[in-house]
């Protein structure tokens, strides 16, 4: 499927009537016990990644399934590491699960990998046209929630944010890992026309491991003006502690693509409510269990989206965050 057409059907999928279902499908659960597997690309010491998870269960309990009693969980954290993801993806499907939910775009592309029958529901994914038909008609076992990251004008947003926490920022570069970050190129048209007509200069910087990170916030920090743009990527999510770290280190103005980042000390993020990805899943979920199938359930892609301001962050910086700026934020972090 061509890239644009899948990218013109965003329009037509956030519109589909997700929420309904025939009512034959909310009957009673069976007694019998159902096995579903959960892939999270995320480390189990994440205690963020852990709420997430929180919500879904809970989500599932008030739909009626219970742990113990009518539902099991198998569970599997494979952090960032591709290797892993792809093995665990193999152990879960070999379960046989009635279904599977995969969380980010690596964890999803591995389970349809290794299984065309078993349905699958993802949230987090930014692009899912390797294993959808579409977005309003899936066609296969696979279906799920996008993150807000799939809109590629949002790569003008961040360069523009920053430029009005930071007027000072002349040069940009964009972290990523090139194995594990997916749509950069599509962000690249709006992030380019965005830091021309503010006069910024923008640059891919694209690390391989954790070792690499520091380099590149280093180099930012070298010359005024530097600032740092951190992509869409689960490696860039499982590391966000130590990005954090090294732009307060190196005091670099950095834009995050989600609160998680903003919230333990990262100056501003923009982007979708995760959250609300999971608990909607778990909807999705239990309609699979019902008998719905994951071909007619349609892709659903974010509506709601928060700015999040650290204002002790930006006063460490010695930035004075405006008025305006602020009077738009979801949540000012104190």
């Amino acid at each position: 499927m061509r890239r644009r057409n899948f990218i013109a059907l965003l329009g037509s999928a956030a519109a589909a009537p997700a929420l309904l279902w025939p009512l034959a499908a909310r009957a009673q659960q069976p007694d019998r016990m159902r096995l579903i597997g959960v892939l999270m690309a995320y480390a189990e010491s994440d205690s963020t990644a852990q709420s997430w998870l929180a919500a879904f269960r809970a989500a599932l309990a008030k739909l009626g399934w219970t742990e113990g009693s009518n539902l099991r969980i198998e569970l599997r954290w494979s952090g960032a590491d591709a290797d892993r993801i792809r093995t665990l993806a193999k152990e879960l499907i070999d379960l046989r699960p009635d279904a599977i939910f995969g969380v980010t775009t690596p964890a999803t592309a591995a389970l349809a990998r290794e299984t065309r029958t078993i349905p699958v529901v993802f949230a987090g994914v930014s692009d899912p046209s390797g294993f959808v038909a579409s977005l309003a008609h899936p066609g296969g076992n696979v279906t799920g929630f996008m993150s807000g990251n799939a809109d590629p004008g949002l790569g003008g947003k961040w360069v523009e944010l920053l430029k009005q926490i930071a007027p000072r920022t002349v040069r940009v570069a964009l972290l990523f890992n090139p194995a594990t970050a997916v749509l950069l190129q599509s962000f690249m048209p709006s992030i380019q026309a965005a830091a021309s007509s503010f006069a910024v200069q923008v640059s891919a910087a694209p690390v391989h491991g954790k070792d690499e990170i520091e380099g590149v916030v280093a180099a930012q920090a070298r010359d005024p003006g530097g600032g740092l743009i951190v992509m869409p990527d689960v490696f860039n999510d499982v590391n966000r502690e130590l990005i954090i770290a090294l732009a307060a280190r190196y005091r670099v103005p950095t834009m995050y693509f989600n609160r998680f980042f903003s919230e333990p000390g990262g100056l501003i993020s923009y982007g979708d409510v995760r959250s609300e990805q999971f608990r909607l899943a778990a909807g999705y979920i239990d309609r699979v269990l019902k008998g719905e199938k994951p071909a007619d359930l349609p892709v659903q892609v974010p509506t709601r989206f928060e700015l999040v301001i650290n204002l002790k962050t930006a006063k460490a910086l010695g930035l004075t965050v405006p008025d305006k700026l602020l009077a738009t934020a979801d949540e000012v972090i104190e």
